[in-house]
């Protein structure tokens, strides 16, 4: 386990909006042990999911006329200044989906789309701070952003975030193509998220896109539990350098993925 706070640019919070919050809540309580605090009546019915009492997720009902896709998972980047952000994001060729608002007493929600069109939050603390845990079942593994323009991305958020990025899989190659080409985004000496190259993985009408992993103690098994729930396998469990890693829709059709540790981790 790791105590987490996020530094400035990195992950701090991820929340799903849902067609049956109640279904939701039931599904994620099974596979990774969540509990959901009563939902805020005057955020829309938005609630807290927690592990052993800390913060981990949100889940929040689909609001009628919010024009935004059902059933889906948002990444939220840490920001110490919305507004500041909000003009970082346009100067960068990124585009200001709703501008810096302020959520009661809890922070500041910015929602933009980056320069390959991935829609992404960034979110400035007050009361609440995000996550703060990572690396056990349960709890964040992992972000990464699919992106249909990999150089787009990159220059995104170097300008955006002001970290560093640096490419595995090609060897720092500039012209190297495809789904091996991938860079993690490092904020200072710690890597959380990262940028595939997913130009040639997806049809044309896939929109670049930011997802989650989850750390889970058996990938195998946490895939089964997934299906017998009414979820589905879209990725078993593949071992990779970075891990075992599956992804999964949950009965609603949520995409989110799974992760557990390569051996001796």
């Amino acid at each position: 386990m790791a105590d987490y706070a996020a530094p400035s640019g990195a992950p701090i919070w991820f929340d799903l909006m849902s067609s049956d919050t109640a279904r939701a809540e039931r599904f994620y309580g099974e596979i990774f042990g969540w509990e959901a605090e009563a939902p805020d009546e005057e955020m829309g019915g938005y609630r807290n999911f927690t592990r052993n009492g800390r913060r981990v997720a949100g889940l929040s009902p689909v609001m009628e006329g919010a024009g935004a896709p059902s059933d889906v998972w948002s990444v939220y980047l840490h920001t110490e200044d919305a507004e500041a952000t909000a003009r970082a994001v346009e100067a960068a060729g990124g585009n200001v989906v709703f501008p810096p608002m302020k959520i009661g007493e809890e922070g500041t929600m910015l929602l933009v789309a980056d320069a390959a069109g991935a829609v992404v939050g960034f979110w400035q603390p007050d009361r609440h701070t995000g996550y703060s845990e990572y690396g056990v079942h349960g709890t964040p593994y992992w972000f990464e952003t699919h992106s249909k323009d990999y150089a787009k991305s990159v220059d995104f958020y170097r300008a955006v975030l002001g970290a560093r990025i640096e490419e595995v899989g090609t060897g720092g190659d500039p012209d190297a193509v495809g789904p091996d080409r991938y860079g993690q985004i490092f904020f200072g000496e710690m890597s959380y998220a990262g940028i595939m190259d997913a130009a040639s993985m997806y049809p044309a009408e896939v929109p670049s896109f930011w997802h989650v992993y989850i750390t889970v103690d058996d990938v195998a098994a946490t895939v089964r539990q997934v299906e017998s729930l009414g979820g589905e396998v879209v990725m078993p469990g593949e071992q990779t350098p970075y891990g075992t890693l599956a992804t999964v829709k949950d009965p609603m059709g949520a995409l989110i993925c799974l992760g557990h540790p390569p051996t001796g981790m």
